[in-house]
This record gives C-alpha cells, structure tokens and sequence, in this order.
C-alpha cells in the first residue's frame, strides 16, 4: 500500500484526533445531563433533517458563486419567499382538495421564488456585472435587507402555520421507535425532507450531466473566459444560476414549514448556516456542500443538546471562524479551486 505523504498523515492524524477529543467532550456534557443513547440518535436524527435544508441552501450558494463569483446573501431570503408564498396561496379559499391545493401552492411558491431570483440578477447583478467582487456581494446584502423589508410589510411579523404534507393539518404523523433505553420519535415531514434532498440531488446530476445547458453551466463554472470563446453566454448563464439558488431556496423553505412557524425574517439564521456548510464544502464542490451541511446539522444539534439550546446559532459560527482561520479552503472540497475571472 502506498505510504501517505508526511504532511496529510499528519493532518489526518490532527482531524482525528480532534474528531475523537470532540466525542468525548460530547459524551461527557451528556453525562453531566443524564443523556441516554436514545437522546443521542434523537438529536442526530432531528439534526439530519435541519442538515438537509442547509444543504439545500449551499447548493444555492455554490451554484451561483462557481458560475459568477459571487456570495449571493439574499440565499436565505428565497428561503423565507418559498415559505411564505407557499402558505399564502395555500391559504386562499379554493374549491379544491387540500392536497391538491397545497401541491398547487408548492409550484407556486417555487415558480415565483425562481422569478424574484431571476429579477434579482437581472435588475441588480447584471448592471453591475463589470463592478468588483465587493461590490456585488453587498449588492446582495443589500437586495437581503429589500426584500426582508418587504416580506414585513406584506405578511406581519406575526409567524404563520403550513400544514404538514402527510396529513393536510398542523399535527403531523409520528413515527416512535421503541429501544432499551425509550422511544425514539421521527416525524413524517422529516420523510418529506430527506426524499426531496435526494430527489434535488437526482434532478441536478440529470440536469448538469446529461443537458446541453446543464454542462454549458458547468463550462462556466470551470472557465467563463473559455466558455465565452465557446460560445456560451456568460450572462445567462449567470441569470441560470440564480434562478437554480432561487429555485433551491424556495425548496428548502417549503418542506421546512410545516416542522417551523415561517416568519419574515427566517431566512437569516437559516443563509448564515447554509453559508457556513457551503464555506464547510469549499464553496465551489456540490457534494461538499451536501456533506457539509448535514455534518453542520448534526454537529451543531448534538452540541446544543448536550449544552444548551440557546448555543444552536453560536455554534454555528464557531465553526464558521474555526475553518476560515485554520482551513479557509474547506473541509471537505477544499482541493478545487475557484472559477476563473472572465
């Protein structure tokens, strides 16, 4: 077997150890809180199902960064715009079925979330296109504050209810399984959550693989210079890419409803930590994303279990400092690099 260069034996040494350190300081706070085996599978399953829509998030994040270059801030806003347009057209007085009306509702919650998203680009990012990075990323802080402002105004600041997708009503179906030490509980919508990852997943590979479109995205991504020499329009390949970040947001705030009370300004704790597991991936790799935020998920679930849930968000930004001062590349996709300037 092939000897391992010095330098990566060491720095996988280094991760495990931290990896075994960090067990032991988890396992150890949980003692001190009588925690039992079932607490632990609780808390990684519940943190799976929230690592699923960070993931979805980082998507969002690295789909328009590797294509433009840019961090797109207003990622959590689409979130909340998924959500809220979901519940709203849900909530009309239609004569029709409740699970056609709700599936109604998804499609238009997506479809207008896509269109803000291609507004969005095309009204503010487009323009600007020639301006610095800089510039363009508090561009998109700046269309964050637009549009959270205006989500205040036409929804309250009053949280509002989606009905579960199992059972059309506000108690969704609990699945408990029973062990030694109690029952674990899974919720039906937490299915809903990790089958649409999965699907997204699928449609995305299908997409950038196997369509002419999906791999001039991807020639954009590896090279826009070369891909312009190619024929391929850097520009809407942009607007592409945040209709995709829209699309995903939206998604992600959908199926999140019904386990969350979606408010107007939800989507900023949920961007940040969609960030932190983009940043987690390398911010240019898609599967690091997805690892990353399900691994954000867990890790931070498990921690505020095992302290206090009042830490969940302070957690996530200790992760956040922790790999921008020591592994700025990522964890996990830091061995590609960033897109090239056109």
């Amino acid at each position: 077997m092939p000897r391992l260069p010095r330098n990566k034996a060491s720095k996988i040494a280094i991760i495990a150890a931290v990896a075994v350190a960090l067990i032991v300081l988890i396992v150890f706070l949980g003692s001190r809180k009588n925690l039992q085996p079932r607490h632990y599978i609780q808390l990684t399953i519940d943190g799976v199902r929230g690592g699923s829509i960070y993931a979805l998030m980082a998507l969002g994040f690295v789909m328009v960064y590797s294509v433009t270059g840019i961090i797109n801030f207003a990622q959590g806003e689409f979130v909340m715009l998924g959500a809220m347009i979901c519940l709203t057209v849900n909530s009309l007085d239609l004569p029709l079925p409740p699970a056609l009306k709700l599936a109604i509702a998804i499609v238009v919650g997506v479809l207008a979330t896509t269109l803000i998203g291609i507004a969005m680009e095309r009204l503010a990012i487009y323009p600007a296109r020639r301006s610095p990075p800089v510039t363009l990323i508090i561009i998109t802080i700046g269309v964050t504050i637009t549009l959270r402002a205006s989500a205040l105004l036409a929804w309250g600041a009053d949280p509002y209810v989606l009905p579960a997708f199992t059972t059309q009503v506000l108690e969704d179906h609990i699945f408990r399984f029973s062990g030694p030490s109690g029952d674990v509980i899974l919720q039906a919508q937490s299915l809903w959550i990790w089958g649409t990852l999965i699907v997204v997943l699928v449609v995305l590979y299908v997409f950038l693989e196997r369509t002419i479109m999906g791999k001039a995205l991807r020639a954009c991504a590896v090279n826009r210079r070369a891909a312009q020499l190619m024929g391929i329009n850097p520009s809407r390949m942009s607007m592409l890419s945040f209709a995709i970040a829209a699309a995903l947001g939206a998604i992600g705030g959908i199926v999140l409803g019904p386990v969350t009370r979606p408010i107007y300004d939800m989507g900023l704790m949920l961007g940040l930590r969609g960030f932190v597991a983009a940043i987690m991936g390398g911010l240019v790799s898609a599967p690091g994303a997805v690892i990353g935020g399900l691994v954000l998920g867990v890790v931070e679930n498990v921690a505020a279990g095992v302290t206090n849930p009042t830490y969940k968000s302070v957690i996530s930004f200790i992760i956040l400092i922790a790999i921008l001062l020591f592994r700025p590349q990522g964890i996990i996709g830091g061995g590609e690099s960033r897109p090239e300037e056109a």
